[in-house]
């Protein structure tokens, strides 16, 4: 007979996890900031279109981009295990934060000025053929997105923080900030700004954002600096992490490069229509990926540190419940792409024939968004057991995969040869990660 008082124990305890409640409170605030930014994607749309300027300003974009994603966030990655264990096994973690804000700032203002003199041969290389108002235009926004780059850095560090004391609130909704300030360039200061309004509402934006997370921190005393010390055990650690994380992060970052590398030989508009055709994917996948992402990873850490057969269990019914969950999103997404573009973004600029290509795109990018998640869960158990070196040696597999698809791909079906690239890479990728996370369960964690 089923006993439905122990029915409704089970269900109210699943709420009253603390893992539930956190996942479900950052994709809440989560909805609430991507909401928030689609809309500026709309309004952006809708002022600018396909254009020249929303070519460069992507393309403005990549280097700046690519250096947080390769060394800022990745550093992130390896500081929060190695910050949990300091906090378990150790009594030095002001230590741990003076070392990791540092190196923050040193490896910040190297990339940046590495950046700077990169930009020149970065565009004749991978962006040639265009005039030289083209490349005039992709700098000067440049030089607005540039000292993103250490702003970034510092934001992503305190973000970690925030996560690992469980203020997964203020965490979350600092990025809400950048769209704010791009929206009130773009809506009154267009005529003052003109080719720069994009990058100065980003710039504006990200400098409010860290102004937001300093002054979180530092009323709830979660900083907490003390002298430097580069032999501390855990310290010594993220170094040892630090280069296979960054190259995992440098190859991956790689694949968007080449992808606009590839979009910027089509015709004009081409990389304005690939990420138009993300949004609704990115929109929907970086809801799930924030609100897993900023709780799976100090949550894995600290169950790897004290039940490693627990965490392998979990992480399995994690995958199963989210792949099966994520096919039921996906597929209305998939039936209904088209009057959704057209809904969103067919207005003024944006043309009947920008919703088609933009719509066929889409549903190429919605195909991969279970495996892309789920890859997402996975990398950030490895993380925590720090197995970055397996990380980077599939990231550059993938990389050379990801180039060589692309530019066969691309001259078949164009523009969609390089999303069905990306799809293709992403499922290939999750499998690999699946395999290898079974394997790890039945060896011990170093």
């Amino acid at each position: 007979m089923i006993n439905f008082n122990d029915i409704k124990s089970i269900i109210q305890k699943t709420f009253k996890s603390s893992l539930v409640v956190n996942i479900t409170t950052v994709a809440l605030i989560t909805i609430l900031v991507k909401g928030f930014g689609f809309y500026k994607e709309v309004v952006v749309a809708s002022n600018i279109g396909l254009s020249e300027l929303l070519d460069t300003f992507f393309i403005a974009l990549l280097l700046p981009g690519f250096i947080n994603q390769v060394f800022l966030i990745a550093f992130k990655s390896v500081f929060i295990p190695n910050y949990v264990a300091e906090l378990k096994g150790g009594d030095n973690t002001g230590t741990v934060q003076s070392t990791s804000f540092l190196i923050t700032l040193g490896a910040g203002l190297v990339f940046t000025l590495v950046a700077f003199l990169f930009t020149d041969v970065f565009l004749e290389t991978f962006f040639n053929g265009h005039s030289e108002d083209y490349y005039q235009l992709v700098k000067t926004q440049f030089y607005y997105l540039a000292p993103c780059i250490v702003i970034w850095g510092f934001c992503a560090l305190l973000e970690g923080m925030l996560n690992i004391y469980n203020e997964f609130k203020f965490a979350s909704i600092h990025p809400i900030l950048t769209s704010i300030s791009m929206l009130v360039c773009l809506l009154i200061f267009k005529e003052e700004l003109q080719e720069k309004v994009l990058a100065v509402g980003m710039l504006i934006g990200s400098s409010l954002e860290l102004l937001l997370l300093i002054i979180v921190c530092l009323r709830k005393q979660i900083i907490n600096l003390k002298k430097v010390d580069f032999q501390n055990k855990n310290v010594k650690m993220m170094f040892n992490q630090l280069p296979a994380r960054v190259s995992s992060g440098f190859l991956t970052g790689l694949i968007p490069v080449t992808d606009q590398y590839f979009a910027a030989t089509l015709a004009v508009g081409s990389i304005a229509a690939l990420n138009y055709g993300m949004k609704i994917p990115a929109f929907f996948s970086s809801i799930i990926v924030m609100a897993l992402g900023s709780v799976l990873l100090p949550y894995f850490s600290n169950l790897n540190y004290d039940n490693r057969e627990l965490a392998f269990k979990k992480l399995m019914t994690i995958l199963k419940v989210l792949f099966i969950s994520l096919i039921i999103i996906v597929i209305p997404l998939i039936i209904f792409s088209t009057p959704i573009i057209a809904i969103l973004f067919e207005r003024n600029a944006f043309k009947a024939d920008d919703t088609i290509l933009v719509a066929n795109i889409q549903m190429i990018f919605l195909i991969s968004i279970p495996f892309t998640i789920c890859g997402d869960a996975i990398v950030r158990f490895l993380t925590s057991i720090n197995k970055n070196a397996f990380l980077a040696y599939v990231s550059f597999g993938t990389m050379i995969f990801n180039f060589i698809l692309d530019y066969i791909f691309m001259q078949y079906y164009g523009i969609l040869g390089i999303a069905i690239c990306t799809t293709v890479v992403q499922i290939l990728k999750v499998l690999i990660f699946i395999q290898y996370a079974r394997k790890q369960q039945q060896l011990p964690i170093t």
